[in-house]
Order: C-alpha cells, then structure tokens, then sequence
C-alpha cells in the first residue's frame, strides 16, 4: 500500500527529529528531503509542535511494542522491569541523545502527555508487571505498585532532565545502577534478589 504524502511527512519529520534534535529543525529543514514546501506541511499540521506530537506518538508505540517485546522474552517479571528501565536510559543517552535531550528540556509536558497516552493503551502496564512480581513472590507484599512506579519516575526524571549527577562525572548507566537498580532491589524478596544476582552474574561472565 503507497503512503500518503501525510504519512511522508511523518515519516521523514520523524527521522529528522531523531537525528537533529526537537529544538533547532524548522518544519522547512524537516521536510526537506520530500522537496515540498512548508505550506503543503500546513495542510495537514498546525505547527512544528502539532507534527512532533504525532511523531513522538509513532515513537513511543514503537518503544512501546519494544517493551512489551522485553517483557515477553525475559523469564521472571523481576528482570523485565530491571531491564524495561535499562532500554530506557539507553535510548535517552543513545544514538539519540540530542533527541531526548529536547524533548526533557525544552518539550518535557507534550512528552509526558504522549507517554501516558501510548503506555496507557499498551498491553504492557509496568504495574501489571509488579502485580505479577508479587504473584509470583519475588516483590514484597506490602509494596504499593502506583507509589513505586512514580518514585521511579522520579529518580528517571532526575537522571535525564536534570544536571544533578553531572558533577559526578559517572555514565547514565552507572548512575542507573546507584539509583534505580538499588531502588528496585529493595522491592525485592530473597527469591528477587537471587534472580537478579544470578542474571548480573551471568551477564558478566559473557
């Protein structure tokens, strides 16, 4: 089936966001590679924000799908949502750094807003996953799901929109393993812990 010239635009804006960066691309340098003019963007797009909205929409169901991937290929629920957050930060201090960085700085509540719309609809719900940690004993039973999933978020905003831990000079990754990977261990039940402890050692081995 040939795409529609919207779904072009899309399509190539996306692209463009990815590699440039939100804050600096004009719609003009967005559709450049199609040849067509700002006012045929218009027909379609209020404005660069109305155009980023929709790409960032197409995104996050694409990491989305990703996770959702993860979780479905990962043995126990503690490791899925170990690894959830760790394909997170990657993707933040990526490929795509520039990317991310817009979007925490410059774009972070059309961000927020196109998150909780497409994590909403998506079939992994990272409280479905502590729910299943909990079934399957490897969380505490006096954690409370919606209270931990926003102490994470907020540890993750801290590493990503903020210079808190610049000064340290220490990786993302790094500063993951200190604050959310701690975190998350301190949900755990010895069976957690086990599990997580003979995945790291595995991983090192390799």
């Amino acid at each position: 089936m040939q795409k529609t010239l919207k779904d072009q635009i899309i399509e190539v804006s996306l692209q463009q966001f990815l590699k440039y960066g939100a804050r600096k691309m004009t719609v003009q340098r967005l559709v450049e590679p199609l040849g067509i003019s700002t006012k045929t963007v218009y027909k379609y797009f209020t404005d660069k924000e109305d155009l980023l909205k929709i790409c960032l929409t197409i995104h996050y169901q694409d990491l989305a799908q990703k996770f959702s991937e993860i979780n479905k290929n990962t043995s126990s629920p503690i490791l899925a949502l170990s690894q959830i957050w760790h394909e997170a930060i990657k993707l933040d201090f990526g490929v795509n750094h520039i990317f991310y960085h817009d979007l925490n700085y410059y774009y972070p509540h059309l961000q927020d807003s196109v998150r909780k719309k497409v994590f909403k609809k998506n079939p992994v719900e990272l409280v479905e996953i502590l729910a299943d940690g909990l079934k399957k004993g490897y969380f505490r039973k006096n954690i409370a799901p919606e209270v931990v999933l926003d102490a994470i978020e907020v540890l993750y905003a801290n590493i990503t929109r903020t210079g808190k831990f610049k000064k340290t000079g220490l990786t993302a990754i790094v500063i993951l393993e200190n604050t959310i990977d701690i975190y998350i261990r301190g949900l755990c039940t010895q069976k957690g812990l086990q599990e997580l402890d003979q995945h790291n050692s595995s991983i090192k081995q390799k």
